[in-house]
């Protein structure tokens, strides 16, 4: 077997152009950072080591995987400046891939395409291409009489490049594979003598061939692949080719996504098979849906799990464990910690936060339940209010299996409920309720007869 390749990931730029205090690399796409696109990427091609450089202020570093490793270039000199800062960590003679670090579109699939094709034309160095109808930006990859690459033209002021050469269709990608070996020869010599004063990486090609080396092209199927991001109308269109691309997956995969233009679903959410997305609905961070369920419309669900058949309908999810067959909504808040049980029922406008609703247990709407245990088969009337807070601490309420609680109930914590307990509509419960008790806390009514005429007799009302 080859050795493994050793993947360098240059974003050491700060990204002006993004006219943000973040670095560029550190935009989101789909809930991930654009950084970690292409490093997972090269850890699905196969890498044995990935290695990012950063700038000194390395800001990257806290966001990088258990790993990776961190290279720092010192000044803002050029791509091929930002590689040779790492070639103190390339201590192999593997392949070296070399890819930029706002190329979020490019897959393991085709990194690993570039290093078979540098590999079988055992090139010293292998780019990347593609050919676009507007090239406009890119550098230009001049061609060799015997089919390789002459060399490669940026184009980024006025006079890099000649019109011949501006009319080249076929572009550098910004994606590389290299000999470990040649690239530490070559990387010493190349100059800087460039409108910008920096070290360009492509100008690596001419040194390779003066030393007699080959230097070959692998043309990207699709230009999509190293599409970069520059500034922020380059992010939305890339998020949106990733977004689609997540899409697919989903519905190849069997989900049922019913519009995918008003869906949001996350680089990092699993979808199970016959789960239907309705419109409007985004599913973001870690969430977790399993089979036959059904999500939306309306809906926002973030970092929560949700089972086999659970249904959640015009409600907002974060933290949140909804169980197999579950209902949620419509209009229900659940916070973190919310947990909905097997069959269990949180609806119109009930919040739940901190708790844990039994199996089969029904909150059917206008409450709210925090820091609460509920057991199996309970019922909450509306307007159910767990009070958990004493303006100091929060408390917990208990509430047991079979508990019927009444409507506008309140229950002010620490308190507890037992099995098969009841309470009477409108108390506030501050002490517990035995198993199988009815509960009762509230004034005795009282009816004044009379009333209205005395209160518009005072009034001078006319009756």
């Amino acid at each position: 077997m080859p050795p493994a390749p050793t993947v360098v990931i240059l974003a050491a730029g700060d990204g002006t152009r993004m006219r943000s205090s973040l670095p560029k690399v550190l935009h989101p796409i789909c809930g991930r950072p654009m950084l970690l696109w292409p490093l997972l990427a090269a850890r699905d091609a196969g890498a044995g080591r990935v290695i990012v450089v950063d700038n000194p202020k390395r800001r990257l570093e806290e966001h990088l995987p258990t790993g990776v490793e961190l290279a720092v270039q010192a000044a803002p000199r050029g791509t091929g400046d930002a590689v040779a800062a790492a070639l103190p960590l390339l201590d192999g003679d593997g392949p070296v891939l070399v890819v930029n670090g706002d190329m979020p579109l490019i897959t393991g699939e085709a990194i690993a395409a570039l290093l078979e094709a540098h590999t079988a034309a055992g090139a010293a160095a292998t780019l990347a291409t593609m050919e676009l109808d507007d090239p406009s930006g890119y550098g230009r990859v001049v061609p060799a009489a015997d089919g390789g690459v002459a060399r490669v033209v940026e184009t980024k002021a006025p006079g890099d490049a000649t019109p011949e050469e501006l009319a080249i269709r076929e572009v550098n990608a910004g994606l590389y594979a290299f000999d470990a070996a040649a690239l530490r020869s070559a990387l010493g010599r190349l100059g800087a003598d460039n409108a910008q004063g920096e070290v360009y990486l492509p100008d690596i090609v001419p040194v390779l061939l003066a030393d007699g080396l080959t230097v070959r092209a692998y043309r990207l199927a699709d230009p999509d692949l190293a599409l970069g991001v520059n500034d922020r109308v380059d992010l939305a269109d890339v998020t949106a080719l990733a977004q689609r691309r997540i899409h697919r997956a989903h519905q190849r995969a069997g989900v049922t996504i019913v519009d995918p233009a008003s869906t949001l679903i996350e680089a990092d959410v699993a979808i199970g098979r016959d789960t239907v997305i309705q419109p409007a609905t985004f599913l973001r961070g870690e969430t977790r849906i399993g089979d036959h369920a059904a999500v939306g419309p309306a809906t926002t669900v973030i970092d929560s799990v949700l089972g086999d058949g659970a249904s959640v309908v015009h409600s907002y999810l974060e933290g949140a464990t909804v169980g197999d067959g579950a209902l949620v909504g419509p209009f229900a808040y659940l916070r973190p910690g919310a947990e909905l049980r097997e069959g269990a029922k949180a609806g119109t406008f009930v919040e739940i936060k901190n708790s844990v609703v039994g199996a089969r247990t029904k909150v059917p709407h206008l409450s709210y339940i925090g820091d609460t245990e509920i057991g199996e088969g309970s019922n909450i009337g509306a307007g159910t209010i767990t009070a958990n807070y004493d303006g100091r601490r929060k408390h917990r309420t208990t509430i047991g299996a079979g508990v019927r609680i009444s409507v506008h109930t309140s229950l002010v914590a620490p308190v507890s409920v037992g099995d098969g307990a009841f309470t009477g509509a409108g108390s506030v419960i501050t002490e517990d309720v035995p198993a199988g008790a009815l509960g009762i806390a509230r004034e005795r009514q009282r009816n004044i007869e009379g009333y209205a005429d005395r209160v518009a007799d005072r009034d001078g009302v006319a009756r």
